[in-house]
Parts: structure tokens; sequence; C-alpha cells
């Protein structure tokens, strides 16, 4: 098996996500966003689908593995320790334990796979506790993207 990656798009465009993907040789972009929609263009659940399939990567999106929205509040207000707490509770419930599994499957089978959220610090962001959790349960490593931008 190989790396896990995560990548935040925050303040980010899609051609430098795109080319943070394409170094990582990503196969695989999944989406751990519970709302997949994004004011930022090209960011939103289709057409960011669309975007990743123009260099080969395919798109997943797994609801299950998103903050709730009493988590993205906390976040929103720059309490990581509360939204790490909330995030950490909701991991356990069953819904989100199935989705990381159906990941773990992925990545077994020898998928290249990078996790993605809006956070741009993936030490404030819920995919990186999502991350550890795939670190534990498979023993891969972790890397965290970060798309350089041209402006």
């Amino acid at each position: 098996m190989g790396p896990v990656c995560t990548v935040g798009y925050q303040g980010s465009t899609v051609p430098a996500v795109l080319d943070a993907l394409r170094e990582a040789k990503v196969e695989l972009l999944v989406d751990i966003r519970a709302v997949a929609s994004s004011r930022r263009p090209g960011f939103a659940k289709t057409a960011l689908a669309a975007n990743v399939a123009t260099i080969g990567v395919e798109y997943l999106h797994l609801r299950g593995l998103g903050t709730p929205a009493e988590g993205r509040a906390a976040a929103r207000a720059g309490k990581h320790a509360e939204m790490r707490k909330i995030f950490l509770s909701h991991l356990a419930t069953e819904e989100a334990q199935a989705q990381l599994e159906i990941l773990a499957s992925l990545i077994r089978e020898g998928r290249r796979v990078c996790l993605l959220c809006f956070e741009a610090d993936a030490a404030h962001c819920h995919r990186t506790l999502v991350a550890n959790a795939l670190a534990k349960k498979l023993g891969v490593e972790i890397i965290h993207l970060a798309p350089q931008n041209d402006d």
C-alpha cells in the first residue's frame, strides 16, 4: 500500500490542486466534506469531479466522513479543539465507520488516494483525523499536499 495524501483547497486554485494531485500520482480523490458545495469556482462536487477527470483522477464523495454542522461552526470560529472533539465523536458512529471501511478497502486494493477538504492547514482539519484513523488501521504513511499557487 502506498501513502494516503490529503489536500485542502482554501486559498488555492483548481490548476494548483490538479498539479499537486498529479505530482503525488493520485488515482482517486475522496471528497470528505459533509456538504460538497463551494463558493470557490471549480470546487463544487460536479465541477470538481469533471476537473480531476481531466488529469485521469477519479472522484468519490464520502459524505459520512464529513464534519457535522456543529463541528464546522466550531472550525469557522477557530475552536479547533472543539471541532476535533465533535468530529471524533462523529467518526465513532456506525455511518462514519462504514465509510472509513470503504475507504480502507480502496487503499488495500492499492489505490493511491487523496482526501480532500476545504481547510488549508491540515493540523486544523478533520481530514487529518480521518487520515490518522487510516494510518492506525492500515499502517499507511500520510502525506499532506500543499498546492502552490501561481499568484
